[in-house]
């Protein structure tokens, strides 16, 4: 699991706890939402939602449907499921029999997938399929005390191979959420669309893959970015991107294999895809302004790419590469570090992880990695202690410094608070970009030389948990 992967489950959890707020209230916090529309106005193009919640005003959305039939279809399907199979399908489900008139006629189980003991399942997914039909249904739910929690509902189209529409629902089967996919006409999700619980009205839509607006090269430090992407519609991340000649941004999307390196990380859902690497780069633009950043979207389906992504970073005229990630498997970054190696002129910062645990025993890559070039952070409170739940481990991290309640901007463009070692790699990048733009020639060796001579003794007692130190302030320069 990613650490990416781990910021994903605290944000589905902030969502739904969102979700039910506004199913009180109807109100987003912070946010107005559009005036209501239908899937169907959507697809035929009448429909004036062309801003998202999640992206700041003005910024347009615009994509073709695969087929309008097919989300108006989905929905009915998952609107009957949650009134007449639900939570019937989760208690029996080779006993509900085919009754209804309805959507649904046709539906039957096909699957049943437990998890826990068989006769104490904690989450139970049940795939409903009607012979001739390519749309088929996937309820899942999880039990906790004997009562269903968590319940969602997906309709899949092409065989259950790829996802139309999703509806969250409660324990009593009642929904209060749902999200839709368009796709364009190569086939790839194109627009996240967020529905009200009747499912056929739109209240916001997101692009998933934009086209990278035009712009002019902004000059200074080259600094790659490798994450989840960057929504580099906002004009904080914009007018930082690092252009070609031709005005062309230079990042790429190692995931989609195209140009258009746009937040998201779509791992665990399609629908509620994690949007970390946005913030992560608005502290980074925040503390090296002056900066060309070079935003990577790492390649989860093929992690061998890993080490492309260093190749093309150097090419890109990169001295700094930021890298705020990290799994358990040794095997993700092989690539990676051969890479590294080579490029020994490149300074990797990479993040320690937010496990709370001492990655000496029990290593997270590539954190703990042996290259000379890569300086591995981790998060303090603004006292010199370590974060609660940031990993140390005197061998395997360099540094300390505050990165918590820091002020970020997020993917809808809206500045909040961020913590956790994550937010402590772009304070050192930008740092070393800083120190770079000072000293033109230093390379890794020599940035990473003066970065850790800043280190102090950590006010935190007991054992030292990281080998340099901390940095009470890495934006000071005096």
């Amino acid at each position: 699991m990613t650490e990416v992967d781990r910021r994903l489950i605290l944000e589905n959890n902030f969502l739904l706890a969102a979700i039910r707020d506004r199913r009180d209230s109807r109100r987003e916090r912070n946010c107005r939402l559009p005036q209501a529309g239908s899937v169907a106005d959507l697809a035929k193009g009448g429909l004036g939602v062309l801003l998202s919640v999640f992206l700041v005003p003005a910024l347009a959305v615009a994509a073709e449907p695969a087929s309008d039939d097919n989300l108006q279809q989905a929905g009915a399907l998952l609107r009957a499921a949650a009134t007449e199979r639900c939570p019937a399908a989760f208690l029996d489900p080779q006993g509900v029999e085919d009754q209804t008139p309805g959507p649904l006629k046709g539906y039957l189980a096909a699957a049943v997938n437990d998890r826990g003991p068989a006769d104490a399942w904690v989450r139970r997914e049940v795939i409903l399929e009607k012979a001739g039909s390519d749309l088929s249904i996937s309820l899942s739910a999880t039990r906790a005390g004997g009562a269903l929690r968590r319940i969602s509902l997906t309709a899949l189209d092409e065989a259950g191979k790829r996802p139309l529409m999703t509806a969250l629902a409660d324990g009593t089967c009642l929904i209060h959420h749902g999200r839709a996919l368009q796709y364009d006409a190569a086939g790839d999700a194109s627009t996240l669309i967020h529905l009200a619980p009747d499912l056929a009205q739109v209240e916001t839509t997101e692009p998933l893959n934009p086209p990278v607006p035009a712009g002019d090269d902004p000059g200074g430090v080259t600094v790659a970015h490798i994450d989840s992407g960057v929504n580099y519609l906002l004009p904080e991340i914009t007018k930082r991107l690092a252009r070609d000649q031709e005005g062309k941004a230079l990042g790429q999307d190692f995931w989609d294999l195209d140009d258009r390196p746009f937040d998201g990380d779509t791992g665990r859902s399609p629908f509620f895809p994690i949007r970390h690497g946005t913030p992560v780069a608005s502290l980074l633009v925040a503390e090296a302004p002056d900066i060309r950043l070079v935003p990577y979207r790492y390649p989860r389906p093929d992690m061998t790419r890993m080490g492309e992504i260093v190749s093309a970073a150097a090419a890109a005229g990169a001295g700094i590469v930021a890298l705020p990630m990290g799994s358990r498997q040794p095997g993700d970054w092989e690539s990676f570090a051969a890479a590294a190696k080579r490029y020994s002129n490149l300074l990797f910062i990479v993040s320690a992880g937010n496990d709370g645990r001492d990655i000496d025993a029990d290593p997270l890559y590539p954190a703990s990695l042996t290259l000379e070039n890569m300086i591995v952070v981790t998060s303090s409170d603004a006292f010199g202690r370590l974060a609660r739940g940031s990993n140390w481990g005197p061998l395997s991290v360099d540094l300390m410094v505050p990165a918590e309640q820091l002020e970020v901007i997020d993917y809808r463009g809206a500045r909040g608070q961020a913590s956790g070692s994550s937010y402590a790699v772009p304070r050192v990048a930008a740092l070393a970009a800083r120190l770079k733009a000072a000293h033109p020639d230093w390379q890794a060796a020599e940035l990473k030389r003066a970065i850790l001579a800043r280190a102090v003794t950590p006010l935190q007692r007991g054992a030292a948990r990281v080998a340099a130190g901390w940095i009470p302030n890495p934006a000071d320069d005096d």
